[in-house]
């Protein structure tokens, strides 16, 4: 349950709660906020989730520097992306926001001048860490930060005790294979198969959510 609300899905924490017959501790409005931001960071509209982000508290960014300029930069690439022929608008923006930052922070700094190197290779002639920044997959590793964020400044979790969990037992399953225990060759999780072949939990809360739109690349 708590890795559906900390991840923000609340149609499927809602259907879940249901079926195991628990009280959910849901607040629906401020999870849909997260769920809009992420929706527009997976959709490329950069500027709307950080308008929103400020809307629900301008604070997060002001103290995280840090994700402030992802989110800037991540506007920059789009503004790349889409404006191929034309590197004014992306000119403009890296002069007006993002130049003043990097000084600041040798990363800012650093990212920047890999960002900016998009404007001098064809898309199609990209090394490995300049074809990275068009991934879409960046925007969702964006968009993880800003909601952890958010969870923070709302004093919730960021990490869902069953993601610990997991990862707990992962990190005791490698020391013991390291020191030389004798275990299985795969240790199951017990979300077996169920008759239809999907995973137990996969079964109906987390089908038709219609929470996260799909990312534009």
């Amino acid at each position: 349950m708590d890795y559906l609300v900390s991840e923000g899905y609340p149609s499927a924490a809602h259907n879940f709660a249901q079926e195991a017959n628990v009280q959910p501790r849901l607040d629906a409005e401020s999870m849909q906020e997260r769920v809009e931001i992420r929706n527009a960071i997976y959709g490329g509209d950069i500027l709307s989730a950080i308008e929103k982000i400020n809307e629900l508290n301008p604070q997060i960014l002001d103290r995280d520097l840090a994700l402030h300029f992802s989110l800037l930069r991540l506007h920059l690439i789009e503004l790349i992306r889409n404006c191929p022929t034309d590197i004014t608008p992306a000119l403009n923006f890296a002069t007006t926001h993002l130049a003043p930052r990097a000084p600041t922070n040798p990363a800012f700094l650093e990212d920047l001048e890999l960002t900016m190197a998009l404007l001098i290779f064809a898309p199609n002639n990209l090394s490995p860490p300049l074809a990275t920044l068009l991934d879409p997959n960046l925007r969702k590793e964006v968009a993880k930060k800003v909601n952890e964020a958010i969870l923070t400044s709302q004093g919730e979790r960021t990490k869902s005790k069953l993601l610990e969990l997991v990862r707990t037992r992962a990190w005791v399953e490698k020391k013991a294979r390291d020191a030389k225990k004798d275990l299985p060759d795969r240790i199951g999780l017990g979300l077996d198969k169920c008759k239809d072949g999907r995973a137990v939990w996969e079964d109906s809360f987390m089908q038709g959510n219609g929470e996260a739109e799909g990312m534009v690349s």
